[in-house]
């Protein structure tokens, strides 16, 4: 009778250390296998970011390219001065148009925020002559893509607009950058409280009040 109880002891023994045994292994293979996904994961997680964030910084300069067509549709009478010759096709090119070249010269060369109306009057001032920042052959859009240099035939074309037309081509610009950037029409000057990564504003220039003549 005790030899029967001493092996049902060894017995219970036995098993009972199987199964703690059999249990750790599992439990030691659950943590190798997480430990095992969590690069993975963590390059996934990573790579989405990255790949979020390059859609994010592109989006504004897509906006810049293409915003030109929607100024004129807004403004189907404005001078398109599209008649110049590529340098890569030898044609003709387009696309390459007048409000185009403004919108390059004041969001690429001068780094002008391109939603506020004090800004692009400050862009067309340079046109105009009226600001100390006169235009630059070397830098002016079209110079290395396009045979010939349009920077002065663009200056006579902003020149022959009288004030309402200025006017309008400044409305037409804000409403088309903050129409696509979500968010509501901005007053001339006025600047959201926590914006801290704009270009500063320059402040007006003497000949400045040559942009309100008629």
């Amino acid at each position: 009778m005790n030899r029967l109880k001493q092996g049902l002891s060894f017995l219970f023994v036995t098993l009972s250390v199987a199964i703690f045994t059999l249990l750790s292994w599992v439990l030691e293979s659950g943590e190798l296998s997480m430990s095992a996904l969590e690069p993975s994961l963590l390059r996934s997680s990573e790579s989405a970011s990255v790949q979020r964030v390059a859609q994010e910084s592109a989006s504004p300069q897509v906006r810049v390219q293409d915003a030109w067509k929607l100024v004129y549709e807004k403004l189907p009478d404005f001078p398109i001065e599209n008649n110049y010759i590529s340098q890569e096709t030898g044609k003709v090119d387009p696309t390459n148009t007048l409000v185009g070249r403004l919108i390059r010269y004041h969001v690429f060369v001068k780094g002008r925020p391109p939603n506020y109306r004090f800004d692009w009057k400050l862009s067309l001032a340079d046109y105009l002559g009226a600001t100390p920042d006169y235009l630059v052959e070397s830098v002016y859009p079209g110079k290395d893509v396009l045979r010939s240099n349009p920077m002065e035939q663009d200056r006579a074309a902003i020149q022959r607009l009288n004030r309402a037309q200025r006017d309008a081509l400044v409305q037409a610009l804000v409403d088309v950058f903050t129409e696509n950037s979500g968010g509501g029409r901005t007053q001339a000057g006025e600047k959201p409280q926590g914006r801290s990564n704009s270009p500063e504003i320059p402040q007006p220039q003497p000949g400045d009040a040559k942009l309100l003549a008629p």
